[in-house]
């Protein structure tokens, strides 16, 4: 499934407040240093080789640190200091037609996977293809990935559509830019979710999926098919989106199994307000279908966590959001608060649970470089509730 960065937590004594806030500093002053050494840094370096040919590379680095301060696992440490993303970033131009892209990142257990390979087939504006392995036509979330979200956690409480590597799939994708660039449409075939011995897709049905964005201010300001939910002032939007998708057998075992059925109507609005900065608005509204099947674990007859195989739950879900950014530069950057509210209702377990994300951005160079302080309430009827406070560096180049 999609990237969901929770963990368990406990409640802050003063001994733990005095160590939580050596931390923090500690954080902070590396992610200042870091800063400092190149406040205008421009994601990718590009290497021409002739007439429409050229090589990029760059990465992207999202270290954290992290504080469960409500409810940590019995004998587990609640503070934690790690990188939650380290990607490497390469694409080519072969002519004025064909491109590739190949991004890679390191995985929790330090070893290396790909997380996109496609070829790019692009003669217009109006129609592209792609192969390979990539994003599929989704909701905005999941198009935006972790590096261009209105403040720092991805809505993994919502946003649920079924991936391999982060919400990646492998299979084939057009998409294209209709009056100048104010609609974007998405459209793919990939391989099926469940397909392994004992599960739901025996006879390997493909997964369908579709997207369609409209922009009703600025044309798109997104490559491709892409998203952001925010633009830090950059862009005048208000983005309607609508995403489906849909497989047969694609949930439940051999024995018991049933279709996939899932979509989202999204929205995002932000203007641009002169000398008073810029203002954010988000939302999103989810429903997911089974037909009353449940489907199998995700480590199903021993599948991997790059497998496309289990963790489909049923459900209603719906998330709002807002952000400011405050005009006034501070230093190297400006600040912008936001606020994020999920809810996800399993309608087969008849469980729910919630998420409250509150914090701010220091943002210096838009998504390439800035620091996030953000403080999350989860809340659970099938478990404990979860409190947590991350404090993350977002870098790329």
């Amino acid at each position: 499934m999609n990237q969901s960065h929770e963990a368990p937590t406990a409640r802050i004594t003063p001994r733990r407040r005095s160590k939580l806030t050596a931390k923090a500093a500690s954080a902070m002053a590396l992610a200042v240093c870091c800063l400092m050494g190149d406040q205008t840094a421009q994601a990718r370096v590009v290497i021409p080789l002739g007439d429409d040919q050229w090589f990029s590379v760059g990465f992207g680095l999202r270290p954290f640190f992290s504080d469960v301060t409500r409810n940590h696992t019995p004998g587990t440490n609640p503070d934690r200091v790690d990188l939650e993303s380290f990607r490497i970033f390469s694409s080519a131009s072969f002519n004025q037609y064909l491109k590739a892209t190949f991004n890679t990142e390191v995985s929790s257990n330090n070893t290396i996977q790909v997380l996109d390979g496609y070829g790019q087939l692009e003669p217009l504006d109006e129609i592209n293809l792609w192969g390979g392995r990539m994003l599929p036509p989704s909701d905005r979330a999941n198009l935006d990935g972790p590096y261009y979200l209105l403040g720092w956690s991805y809505p993994g409480v919502v946003s649920r559509y079924p991936g391999k590597v982060s919400g990646r799939m492998d299979g084939g994708t057009v998409w294209g830019k209709l009056f100048e660039k104010r609609l974007t449409y998405s459209f793919g075939v990939y391989d099926g979710h469940n397909e392994i011995i004992g599960a739901s897709n025996q006879y390997g049905h493909p997964l369908f999926a579709g997207r369609l964005n409209l922009n009703l201010l600025d044309p798109d300001p997104d490559p491709a098919y892409y998203t952001s939910s925010t633009y830090f002032g950059g862009a005048d939007v208000l983005a309607i989106g609508v995403a489906a998708q849909y497989q047969q057998d694609g949930v439940g075992n051999q024995l018991q199994h049933a279709d996939f059925t899932a979509w989202n109507v999204d929205v995002l609005f932000e203007k641009k307000l002169g000398e008073f900065g810029a203002a954010t608005f988000e939302g999103a509204y989810y429903r997911y279908y089974t037909h009353g099947v449940n489907d199998v674990a995700t480590n199903f007859n021993n599948a991997r966590s790059t497998d496309l195989v289990g963790g489909i739950r049923p459900g209603e879900a719906y998330m709002v959001g807002a952000g400011y950014l405050i005009p006034y530069v501070i230093g190297w950057g400006k600040l912008q608060p936001y606020f994020r509210y999920q809810s996800f209702r399993d309608t087969l377990a008849a469980t729910w649970e919630r998420q409250y994300d509150m914090g701010v951005t220091y943002v210096i160079d838009g998504h390439n470089l800035r620091i996030t302080a953000n403080y999350a309430i989860n809340q659970f009827t099938a478990r404990k509730d979860i409190d947590k406070f991350i404090l993350g560096v977002q870098i790329q180049f």
